[in-house]
């Protein structure tokens, strides 16, 4: 009888425990910094179809033009994929910063490049068709996620039918 009473006991001390640590909440964002659901970055095409490519073939790569569409500047924060098996990197006149890969695999550093009002960048997504091997055959479809201080993110997409 004992050890039910201490077992009970236990679990209830546990379960406590990890609800309190939950119950924490996060920082409110700050309002200046950010309008839900709007960004001075646009990108003018933000979807792109491959059509059929090979595994054999190697990668591919499309070229999406960002730009500041706001009257300050803005700063990119940071840039992540959403499959290991795409890659992105920004380029600002001579500047290049990147590859970045899919958030949760590997760090990510933060960019903190500056973008003056009406400026572009280019935003170069590559994609390993072989990436997923075998497996990785047929439809997909991937995003590329640009976050920045001007607003929500913006995201560009892809989609490709993987053949061997």
């Amino acid at each position: 009888m004992k050890p039910t009473i201490i077992i009970i006991v236990v679990s209830t001390a546990l379960i406590g425990g990890l609800a309190w640590l939950g119950s924490g909440s996060a920082a409110p964002a700050d309002p200046a910094s950010s309008t839900p659901g709007t960004s001075v970055l646009s990108i003018a095409d933000p979807a792109y179809d491959f059509g059929t490519i090979s595994m054999k073939d190697g990668t591919v790569t499309r070229e999406f033009v960002v730009k500041n569409t706001g009257d300050g500047s803005v700063t990119v924060e940071r840039i992540s994929t959403s499959c290991m098996c795409t890659s992105a990197a920004l380029r600002i006149g001579d500047e290049r910063f990147g590859p970045f890969g899919m958030q949760g695999h590997g760090f990510i550093p933060r960019i903190n490049a500056g973008l003056a009002s009406r400026q572009e960048a280019t935003l170069l997504v590559t994609f390993d068709p072989a990436a997923h091997g075998p497996a990785g055959v047929g439809p997909i479809q991937r995003t590329v996620t640009v976050e920045n201080d001007g607003g929500s993110p913006v995201t560009v997409s892809f989609k490709a039918n993987v053949t061997p």
